[in-house]
């Protein structure tokens, strides 16, 4: 089957007449600008506020198009697992992404995301897997290492950008990429910054136009390294794997393919596991009871600080993965998820025309009390075997669901606990008394003042 048969719909779903969506009760906000400024500046707040008021789907105006919030489990499973294929991503996310990260896999609908999928998925293999946990381990030690030399205050967040970049250069890049890496590691900042910069239009002097100068940059390094290492075969590296990696056919993913891929991959990954990260230290920092366990769990594996860490070590961590997962829920990395309807539908009892452009929120799924009692304390054992038997399966949502899962779940969940073993075998964090940081939720959660924390070192 050609490529070109299943390419997602190339007619964009045409946005419904807002008179067509008064029906489903809410408010548009202000003229022009809607409610986007009250959703930036308290967007967990104001969907709380709209939710109360109108109930679990309400109508509003945000980024100049009237849309229809959905929330909770129910409508998660809806939007997400999409069994009747009623939800373009590429719709949805494109206005978002679709200047800097075209056709990532993110970007791709129906059939063509289930082939692009299938191919990239070699990648995602436990050989693959296993040869990114010696670059990431190796990385993350160092580091750690670099922190416990300098004990006192840190800022967790930059700490953490800085730690997620040196991953990606080594285990998505291969560590041989030599000099040009801060280049190329330059031009990917400037592209996940421009990914949510409020002037969408590539203009001197913007992030946007920053963003789009350093994707041209990203495209001319892999359009010129695909032929390269599909040469020279092999490699442990994701952007290796991904160069070999071909359809159901037999052919190769085009270069075009592997470059849209290959950007978006690094962008996913960088940005969602830096705000993770920090997100976990932070409740570690707050809930130093929680952070002994975790650590009486890394000594549990009998291994050395300088040990390498193995597979067999990171299935043996189920109370830190916990611990993660409830930091996801507390602070989902992707706080809304956008998909516009290829055809009508109705949900509670509400008529929604194609075209319309829905939303569904996991933090406001994360945060209803009728699921988490109270939602706002950081608990791991929610996420025990016992807790997760009667909860809803779409009630926690931080990597998506249905056919768009985020593909490196596992992967995310590799560098966390391999994080969590070697910052906990080596450092104590904690928060000066009376300090709250102040987070920014949206588009991706990060602390505005950076997370800081007081780290000193331990000795296990």
């Amino acid at each position: 089957m050609s490529m070109q048969s299943v390419a997602s719909p190339a007619n964009i779903p045409v946005p419904p007449n807002p008179k067509a969506l008064r029906h489903i009760p809410g408010n548009e906000g202000w003229p022009f600008i809607g409610n986007t400024l009250a959703v930036l500046a308290d967007p967990k707040g104001q969907i709380e506020k709209s939710a109360a008021k109108y109930g679990l789907i309400y109508r509003t105006h945000l980024f100049g198009e009237t849309s229809v919030t959905m929330l909770g489990p129910e409508a998660n499973e809806l939007v997400l697992f999409d069994q009747a294929r009623l939800f373009s991503s590429t719709h949805g996310w494109g206005p978002i992404l679709g200047l800097l990260f075209p056709r990532g896999l993110m970007l791709l609908d129906f059939e063509e995301h289930r082939l692009h999928r299938r191919a990239l998925s070699v990648a995602f293999k436990s050989g693959p897997m296993k040869s990114y946990l010696v670059d990431l381990d190796r990385g993350i030690a160092a580091r750690v290492k670099q922190w416990k030399a300098q004990p006192g205050e840190m800022l967790v967040y930059p700490a953490m950008k800085q730690l997620t970049l040196d991953l990606a250069a080594t285990s998505f890049l291969g560590a041989d990429i030599g000099p040009e890496v801060d280049e190329i590691t330059r031009a990917f900042i400037d592209m996940v910054a421009a990914a949510v910069a409020p002037i969408r239009r590539p203009l001197p002097f913007t992030q946007m136009g920053r963003g789009v100068a350093g994707r041209k940059r990203i495209v001319a390094y892999f359009s010129e390294q695909i032929p390269i290492r599909r040469a020279r075969g092999g490699g442990d590296d994701l952007f290796s794997q991904l160069c070999q990696a071909t359809h159901e056919d037999g052919a190769l993913l085009s270069t075009q393919d592997v470059i849209d891929h290959m950007s978006f991959l690094m962008m996913a990954a960088h940005d969602t596991l830096t705000s993770s990260l920090t997100s976990f230290v932070g409740e570690l920092a707050a809930h130093p009871e929680w952070q002994q366990q975790l650590r009486e769990e890394v000594k549990g594996l009998g291994i050395e600080a300088n040990d390498p860490s193995s597979i067999d070590n990171l299935e043996k961590m189920p109370l830190s993965e916990m611990a993660f997962k409830e930091a996801l829920r507390l602070k989902p990395p992707v706080p809304s998820m956008p998909r516009r309807a290829v055809r009508s539908f109705s949900f509670k009892g509400y008529d929604i025309p194609a075209g319309t452009l829905v939303g569904v929120n996991p933090l406001f799924t994360h945060h209803m009390p009728d699921i988490w009692p109270e939602p706002d304390k950081f608990d791991p054992m929610r996420f025990s075997d016992e807790a997760q038997r009667t909860r809803h399966r779409f009630a926690w949502v931080p990597f998506g669901g249905g056919a768009h899962m985020c593909l490196g779940l596992h992967f995310a969940y590799m560098q966390a606990k391999t994080f969590a073993r070697h910052f906990l075998q080596n450092l104590e964090v904690s928060l000066e008394p009376g300090y709250k940081a102040d987070w920014q939720m949206w588009p991706i959660p990060k602390p505005r003042d950076g997370l800081r924390v007081v780290v000193k070192a331990v000795r296990m």
